[in-house]
């Protein structure tokens, strides 16, 4: 009936999209200014489905609390330094990412 899918089929969808990706892959987006840290605290469907509803009041949450956001150039060169493994999601133009190198706690 409805031309927009529930979270739950957006979710599921956008879960197919997500890859493993290595920042030193992603390095034109971070020049474009196009990639969106995401916390490891946080679902990183959970947030794609935010960006995709445009829901400001939740992504300007996350910002205040530092877990949505650029990525500063000390987390680019150490991510680059080590060749971070990363999930990567494109909700178009951004590429959230999250890292999943295991130097973090998730």
């Amino acid at each position: 009936m409805s031309e927009h899918p529930s979270g739950d089929e957006l979710k599921a969808r956008l879960n197919l999209e997500t890859s493993r990706i290595h920042w030193h892959e992603l390095q034109t987006y971070f020049a474009r200014g196009q990639v969106v840290r995401v916390a490891p605290e946080l679902d990183l469907l959970d947030v794609a489905v935010q960006l995709t509803a445009d829901n400001k009041a939740r992504f300007q949450h996350w910002m205040s609390q530092g877990q949505v956001g650029d990525v500063s150039p000390d987390l680019a060169r150490d991510w680059y330094e080590r060749n971070a493994h990363l999930w990567a999601l494109v909700v178009a133009p951004w590429v959230l990412v999250q890292d999943c190198s295991g130097t973090s706690a998730h």
